[in-house]
């Protein structure tokens, strides 16, 4: 199959957005003390990693090398909600984030004519989205007992609108790419 120009940009976007997240969680997971938390971040590091190779296979499968991209969905998070100042605001912005990964890719699943291949590694990797989300909300329901569940939901909504400031200003910027999904800028 020939891949149009923007599908191969928006692979290599997911790709990259995964790239961004392997990178990010092996920080974190450099920083945890050992315990399940530190476990299960690494478990999302190694997750990371793999959805990266997930899209650089699929993309070579279909006759393609991965564009080089200068940024992804998660580098704009920095600028509108600035580094998370402890591990319950690293994992209220996982969490915001990680729906937003779910919520594409599901968008992605119904555009018309996806390619089984796309379709197969969008599959794949909703398994581990699914699992993230999931111990990520855990985690921190156990926060609340320190920060308090009005504090991690004010974070939760504060996340939520940089989210949706970061989503609109990537739809302004790449919507013709993505028209063929419909409304909805890409996350990875």
């Amino acid at each position: 199959m020939t891949l149009s120009e923007n599908d191969l940009w928006l692979l290599s976007y997911y790709r990259s957005s995964e790239i961004n997240g392997a990178l990010f969680f092996g920080r974190v997971a450099r920083t945890l003390r050992g315990g399940p938390l530190q476990a299960d971040v690494t478990h999302h590091f190694a997750d990371e990693a793999n959805h990266a190779k997930y899209w650089t296979r699929c993309i070579e499968d279909l006759g393609h090398h991965a564009a080089k991209l200068s940024g992804s969905y998660q580098d704009q998070y920095l600028d509108a909600v600035g580094l998370p100042a402890n591990l319950m605001e690293v994992m209220a912005i996982t969490q915001v984030f990680e729906k937003r990964v779910i919520g594409q890719y599901h968008r992605h699943l119904r555009a018309p004519d996806i390619h089984p291949r796309v379709r197969q590694t969008i599959e794949t990797i909703m398994e581990d989205e699914r699992w993230h989300v999931k111990y990520v909300r855990d985690a921190l329901q156990e926060m609340a007992a320190k920060y308090g569940q009005e504090l991690i939901d004010d974070t939760l909504a504060r996340f939520t609108a940089a989210d949706e400031e970061v989503y609109a200003r990537t739809l302004a910027e790449y919507g013709e790419r993505i028209a063929f999904l419909g409304e909805g800028p890409p996350a990875g």
